[in-house]
């Protein structure tokens, strides 16, 4: 059929299932937003470019589907980058479609002209300018298979303005165009055979099996196998506070199977194993032939280390008069996510970790290997979208917030409803932890922030606001943000603590 490159586009993610598209308006893209209209295909209309690409790469690690965000070219593009190496390492599978000045104008000084597809290819898996209208579809159907194909892994593609506007012949690809190619895996023999002759053994997956599908396919190899699986995608490594005792076990392991996951800082580039383990290496996660293992407690005992928290957290008490401890805000916080098929969206430095320290959920995105803060919102606004129904909560620093406050005109506009919880200790507590550690209290500086009502922040976009100022104040405080019928933030005033290290008792 006859059409616009921007229709061909449109039909395409269509027919690719792409149920949302995240965007913000600019000039070299009004076409496909035009376009967008006959097929039907809603836009989330954002209030920054990285937000579109943060809340494409949450819908992928959410549903395995790749995420689509579209920003226009030059600044716009620039803008949405920087979001792409966060989905790069969480091995999150989305793509970035930016509008491009037209072909005919580059290397005349053409409106926003930039070597678009040289500065996003160092955080994407591949990255290019499509080179004519009428290959338009095809170029799509490649970013599709290639960011779910292998190591799934976000891909940028430009759409010069003038192939958007101009004339085509043909129909969008096949909807199996779009789908990830085999990638057949040999399992060496003698892998096999270790396992099962080890005592201690282990499979370590990437983070492209952090998710709740992932951690379902690990959870039945575990027990047909008896080799325990886990998967880590902490940028604090065997220091996970999500993870108990994970540098323990790392250390306990007589033989560990490396499956996706890259022997990098997060395992000590393979110190976290004793010298005597024997380290396999495998791409990617794989269906392995039976494993004939000797019944053990190992499996037992790994889950048992991985669940360790200290015995004191179950009775530990905020003073009346507040601040909060972060491990009394997760334990009330836990109860909105007691409630089937929750989200807990987790994001900022050391009270990002104190959430995952002290809260879990059927559904999970955190801020990943590439250890960035920013993306909660963002984050929350995705998982939202992708699992309708569900209770989404996102724990954040207050250094977080300042980000993509924004992004919560997006929730209201939306008709969006999940709960943000901003822990406050008027801080960039991270970088002050470093400066109290490496150069001590006389020489902490630089990484102050207000005490700000993040609350009434909040409430001026549309949202619902609640401030704690102490313990007791906590409970009303989220109960009344869950019933608010919109998006709520509640703002929580907490002590500045170091995120916490776990040792044996």
């Amino acid at each position: 059929m006859a059409g616009r490159g921007a229709d061909l586009v449109a039909g395409a993610l269509a027919r690719a299932g792409v149920r949302h598209l995240f965007a913000l308006s600019g000039n070299h893209v009004m076409p496909i937003f035009d376009a967008a209209l006959d097929v039907r295909l809603p836009i989330v209309h954002v209030r920054h470019e990285a937000a579109a690409a943060h809340m494409a790469d949450a819908w992928g690690r959410l549903t395995g589907e790749p995420g689509v965000a579209l920003v226009t070219g030059g600044p716009g593009h620039a803008n949405a980058v920087g979001a792409l190496y966060t989905a790069l390492a969480a091995e999150s599978p989305m793509i970035l479609l930016s509008g491009h000045a037209p072909s005919t104008e580059l290397g005349k000084g053409a409106f926003q002209e930039m070597a678009q597809g040289e500065m996003a290819a160092p955080a994407c898996k591949a990255s290019w300018t499509a080179r004519s209208a009428a290959t338009l579809g095809a170029d799509l159907a490649q970013a599709f298979r290639i960011a779910r194909s292998g190591r799934p892994g976000p891909v940028h593609l430009s759409l010069p303005a003038d192939f958007l506007e101009a004339k085509v012949q043909g129909e969008a690809p096949r909807r199996e165009d779009f789908s990830p190619e085999a990638n057949p895996k040999t399992i060496p023999s003698e892998m096999l055979e270790s396992l099962a002759k080890a005592k201690t053994p282990l499979l370590v997956a990437g983070p492209a099996l952090a998710n709740a599908r992932g951690r379902a396919r690990l959870a039945e190899f575990e027990a047909a196998s008896g080799v325990p699986a886990i998967a880590m995608e902490s940028p604090r490594g065997v220091n996970d506070p999500a993870a108990g005792l994970l540098a323990d076990v790392l250390a306990c392991a007589d033989v560990v199977v490396l499956a996706g996951k890259k022997r990098d800082f997060t395992l000590k580039f393979g110190a976290a194993f004793a010298p005597e383990c024997r380290v396999f290496e495998i791409d990617a996660f794989v269906s392995f032939p039976e494993v004939k293992r000797t019944k053990s407690g190992w499996p037992d005992e790994v889950r048992s280390m991985l669940a360790f928290r200290p015995a004191q957290w179950a009775t530990l008490r905020s003073k009346a008069e507040g601040p909060l401890h972060p491990v009394e805000l997760g334990r009330a916080a836990q109860t909105l996510l007691d409630a089937p098929g929750s989200v807990l969206v987790s994001d900022g430095g050391e009270f990002g970790q104190w959430a995952q320290a002290t809260l879990c959920a059927p559904h999970r995105v955190i801020n990943g290997p590439a250890g960035s803060i920013g993306a909660a919102l963002p984050f929350a606004a995705a998982a939202q979208l992708a699992l309708p129904g569900s209770r989404v909560v996102a724990m954040l620093g207050d250094g977080t917030f300042g980000f993509h406050c924004a992004e919560l005109d997006t929730a209201v506009r939306h008709k969006l409803s999940y709960v943000a919880i901003v822990g406050n200790d008027a801080c960039w507590n991270a970088e002050h932890q470093i400066q109290l550690k490496s150069y001590g209290a006389a020489r902490t500086h630089g990484c102050e922030l207000l005490p700000a009502r993040y609350d009434q922040v909040a409430a001026g976009f549309g949202a619902h606001g609640e401030h704690v100022e102490r313990p007791g104040e906590l409970a009303g405080a989220l109960e009344r943000a869950a019933g608010a019928g919109r998006v709520a933030c509640v703002n929580v005033r907490i002590e500045r603590l170091a995120a916490p290290v776990y040792k044996r008792a």
